[in-house]
């Protein structure tokens, strides 16, 4: 079995290994690239958002709440908390009609450094708006608000958004509603977890599908990457220099989805120690494998993306101590 791993260094030894599992599949199912093995199940998390949101879009929650592109980006991404972030949130809640106390999410620290450290400095007691996936969230009470569904228990399975939501995976990864398998998100909604492959297929199907509900999902999102996450992190700078190339989305516990539209694929990956701190790393060392086999005649915006590439290892006075470096290959079958 062909695998690939992230080596954190240390002078002249390898300290860390984080080994990848990576599944590249294009819009008709056909696996391009793997490595590990892509059949194993992983959670979706952060990266199931466009899908959880295709059901409200569908049904016609755009129309009904005058929703734009900022509102669907948002809904779909792990924010921030940044101030634009936070008042989207607000807005989205204004326009459904329902109280931020309705969000189950709770609050918690901000993703970005940066953020976090200015809500200590301003003794910040945050609330559900502030969590990464308060407009998932929103959306998700939007869904239930649209079919008149109870706003009670909505992040639950068997509830009637959770149950929409299953529908929407099902259809986009091409698994049967009878082998999806269920956990609880960080943010208290149903998780789901498929094999690799199947998440790698439902987002070569975000890239290029014409599906009219999904094609809004995916120009809010290539429209707006600065609401996928936020000043300075990876998936705003990777879809923002890529110019509408590329779509990412994190997932939490090392998981990583993109769409490539122009090569039809799709890719999915899981950094198998959970460490988050290498996700955007090994997702930067796959497409550089990947795209260095399958297109390397055409020009990838490759400088943009140097800061996490094989990133050097400092110590608190800065000074160069390691490096992280991927090792091992991609197969392509």
């Amino acid at each position: 079995m062909t695998e690939f791993s992230l080596i954190d260094t240390r002078g002249d030894l390898d300290e860390s290994a984080h080994r990848v599992r990576v599944a590249v599949v294009d819009d008709t199912g056909r696996v391009v690239a793997l490595a590990g093995d892509p059949d194993t199940l992983v959670f979706w998390r952060s990266a199931a958002k466009p899908f959880q949101l295709w059901p409200l879009v569908a049904g016609g929650g755009v129309e009904r709440f005058g929703l734009g592109g900022r509102h669907l980006a948002l809904a779909c991404g792990s924010h921030s908390a940044e101030p634009a972030h936070r008042e989207i949130a607000a807005d989205w809640l204004a326009r459904i009609g329902v109280p931020e106390s309705a969000l189950s999410c709770g609050g918690h620290p901000s993703l970005s450094t940066r953020v976090a450290e200015a809500m200590i400095r301003d003794g910040v007691t945050t609330t559900p708006i502030w969590s990464n996936c308060s407009g998932k969230h929103a959306a998700m009470l939007g869904l239930a608000v649209l079919h008149g569904w109870p706003l009670e228990g909505y992040p639950d399975p068997g509830h009637p958004v959770q149950t929409a939501i299953a529908n929407s995976i099902s259809l986009w990864s091409g698994v049967g509603l009878d082998r999806l398998a269920w956990g609880v998100d960080g943010c208290t909604a149903a998780a789901v977890a498929t094999p690799l492959t199947a998440l790698a297929l439902a987002w070569a199907r975000l890239g290029v599908t014409d599906d009219a509900a999904m094609v809004v999902i995916r120009e809010a999102m290539l429209d707006h990457p600065e609401l996928v996450a936020g000043t300075d992190r990876f998936d705003t700078v990777l879809m923002s220099s890529w110019q509408r190339r590329i779509l990412a989305k994190v997932g939490a516990e090392g998981v990583y989805a993109a769409a490539i539209p122009e090569l039809r694929l799709g890719v999915a990956l899981k950094v198998e120690d959970g460490d988050m701190r290498v996700a955007a790393q090994a997702l930067v060392s796959v497409l550089h494998a990947l795209l260095g086999h399958v297109a390397p005649e055409r020009d990838w915006p490759w400088p943009s993306l140097a800061h996490w590439y094989e990133p050097e290892i400092r110590n608190t006075r800065g000074d160069v101590v390691g490096q992280t470096i991927s090792r091992g290959l991609l197969r392509f079958p």
